[in-house]
């Protein structure tokens, strides 16, 4: 009998009713019942451990418990103005610092690991308009990462780390790339020239060779909405031809979008469902999760991301991966949390994901309004 049930479920799982579970097991740590909306990870106090940096506070590992005051941030009605935390050593002083931004403040500005225990110093990098979030990647291809601020209205830039070390003047360059951007910011090869070109709402920009000084040429081939900061660009069916993923950071709505060519070579862009039946799709990551070898797409719902006024604000929250089924070209969903809030999980602006016990599998450590939890990967 056995043997029967074993063989129908064999039948059942290849015919695709049943999507067999991946690897991936978590178990959930409650850190802090803070609001702050960002979150990042790395060894603020070089003692070979990595800790969680999130808002005014880091917190030591491996365990979190203790918690040390970083500073204060600014406070704008149900925010702090503190959108992303992008580790980076600044001054040079082999001690990890961050860079983060604001929304009402309009400013970028790193903050200064001091390697003991007091305040950390806050410093303005410029006014470069209202921050929705920030990211990371290397724009020129020169090997080291630049800030790419996500400023709706205004410019879209990029800011370089030019002279790291104590002396503070001309330490950033500032290179702007377009008169204006929307809501959604993404980087990656779209033509195959291999340089990065940038995605935005209404369509990407074409890098030029010299990246501080050509032009970039704006392509508008699709309008992607409110779409998620980061926009990922990977090639997801195997063509060569990079595809892209996007959530709504403010409304229903979770797709990918194939890239593909006419017989003339013509792009075209071709829209998938992923799911619609979940909101505020703010932040993705694009990462191996499962401990398969094969990148996994990590999202959830951004709680509370316009104090409850965008659609979907009173559903359920969650953190969720998605699996890609390379032969069926389409993705399998897996909860990580799901629930009411403090059941479920949002994912805030900015999370993190890192091996933080040195297990060889990549936790998640996610912020937002309703607090910092890290979900410790227990997988096999």
């Amino acid at each position: 009998m056995s043997r029967i049930v074993g063989v129908l479920l064999i039948l059942i799982i290849g015919s695709g009713l049943i999507a067999p579970e991946p690897n991936a097991r978590f178990s959930r740590h409650f850190v802090a019942a803070e609001s702050y909306e960002s979150v990042g990870v790395f060894d603020v106090d070089k003692n070979d451990t990595l800790d969680i940096v999130s808002g005014d506070f880091w917190y030591e590992g491996p365990r979190f418990w203790r918690r040390h005051l970083i500073g204060n941030q600014i406070r704008q009605d149900q925010y702090y103005d503190d959108f992303s935390t992008i580790p980076m050593d600044v001054n040079g002083d082999g001690r990890m610092d961050f860079v983060t931004g604001g929304w009402f403040g309009g400013t970028l500005r790193w903050v200064e690991n001091p390697g003991k225990n007091v305040r950390w110093p806050s410093h303005d990098i410029a006014k470069v308009g209202n921050v929705e979030t920030a990211r990371a990647w290397d724009v020129d291809g020169d090997g080291t990462l630049e800030v790419v601020p996500n400023n709706p209205g205004h410019s879209l830039k990029y800011v370089k780390l030019v002279k790291p070390g104590q002396d503070s003047a001309n330490r950033f360059q500032i290179i702007t790339v377009a008169p204006t951007q929307d809501h959604g910011l993404g980087f990656g090869d779209i033509n195959g020239d291999g340089r990065g070109d940038f995605i935005v709402s209404k369509g990407w920009l074409e890098a030029p060779t010299n990246r501080a000084a050509g032009s970039w040429a704006l392509h508008p081939e699709f309008d992607l909405g409110t779409a998620s900061v980061p926009i990922i660009v990977t090639d997801l069916n195997g063509d060569r031809l990079n595809d892209l993923i996007v959530g709504q950071g403010h409304g229903y709505g979770l797709h990918w979008y194939e890239q593909t060519r006419d017989a003339g070579g013509k792009r075209g862009w071709a829209k998938h469902l992923i799911d619609d039946k979940n909101s505020q799709y703010h932040c993705l990551e694009w990462v191996d999760i499962t401990g398969d070898g094969q990148p996994e797409l990590l999202t959830g719902k951004r709680y509370r991301a316009h104090n409850d006024g965008d659609p979907g604000s009173a559903d359920p929250v969650g953190l969720y991966y998605f699996t890609w089924d390379t032969t069926k070209k389409q993705f399998l969903k897996h909860d990580v949390a799901y629930g009411q809030a403090g059941v479920g999980k949002g994912t805030g602006i900015y999370f993190a994901v890192a091996d933080l016990r040195k297990t060889g599998r990549k936790d998640i450590i996610v912020a937002g309004k309703d607090g910092l939890t890290v979900f410790f990967n227990e997988a096999k």
